[in-house]
């Protein structure tokens, strides 16, 4: 038998709505009022999320983050900063103490990410789940895709999705970011370098680390099938069934509110 969860879809949003919106699902799963969550969503304008403890200043180039029309926003999950372009982003909210999920965050993330697993292999893409070794979690980039961590989805050995969680409220909250394509011009824009020498090195090397998935594919596919195929991904992945939830006006007030406050908040965004 499987489980029911709510599938929210909340469709291309801001950066702060699309933060806004996983905590409170998050808070409202704590409480009891909502069943464990699959989400998927876009960004519009195309945001740059960095890392509940990254530090802004001196690593990202905010002038770089305006000229290119892009909204930064702190993410409640660790890790580094990654540009929202053209991608499915994805959350799982889901209580710790669940039976399917592992009190470790590693294993935590294997569970989970056995959802993205399917959801390549629905659109013929041979993934597998990066075991790192020795100390690729050193390198001090600010760039997430840089480096592949435990469980994430690679493909020939080149990053395809990239994770983080966090606990709160005796709530998991994975999200992740499934590129559909990827701009590396764009993206070395939004990071300090000490030099163009040096930016030019990392664009370069980024190439051999990160994948996109319309790179992999015989044919371009769209937002909506990429969507379709991982959300078939994560019931199978899962063994969940996933029922659609609508917010109701009074919830959607709850969101625009919180991005208000914290999301677009400049104390919140670049506090470190």
């Amino acid at each position: 038998m499987s489980e029911t969860w709510y599938y929210v879809d909340t469709g291309h949003a801001t950066p702060a709505f699309n933060m806004a919106m996983d905590e409170l699902l998050l808070n409202w799963h704590s409480e009891g009022k909502i069943p464990p969550v699959l989400r998927f969503y876009g960004w519009e304008p195309a945001g740059l999320s960095v890392g509940y403890f990254q530090k802004v200043q001196g690593k990202i180039d905010l002038e770089g983050v305006k000229r290119h029309g892009f909204e930064l926003v702190r993410r409640q999950t660790g890790g580094r900063a990654v540009l929202h372009d053209q991608e499915l982003t994805y959350s799982v909210i889901v209580s710790e103490e669940h039976p399917d999920m592992p009190k470790s965050v590693k294993e935590a993330y294997l569970v989970i990410s056995k959802g993205l697993l399917h959801g390549f292999r629905n659109l013929g893409v041979q993934a597998d789940f990066a075991i790192p070794e020795g100390k690729l979690e050193t390198t001090g980039s600010a760039v997430c895709f840089e480096e592949p961590s435990w469980y994430e989805l690679i493909v020939e050995g080149k990053k395809a999705a990239g994770s983080a969680q966090t606990r709160k409220k005796g709530i998991i909250l994975q999200h992740g970011s499934i590129p559909i394509e990827v701009d590396d011009g764009k993206l070395f824009d939004l990071f300090i370098y000490p030099n163009e020498r040096v930016k030019e090195r990392a664009r370069k090397a980024f190439g051999d680390k990160a994948v996109a998935i319309n790179q992999i594919v015989p044919e371009p596919i769209t937002f909506d099938k990429t969507k379709e195929a991982f959300k078939q991904g994560f019931e199978t992945g899962l063994n969940i069934s996933l029922e659609p939830f609508q917010l109701n006006e009074e919830q959607l007030q709850a969101v625009h509110q919180l991005a208000e406050q914290r999301y677009r908040n400049d104390k919140w965004n670049y506090a470190r």
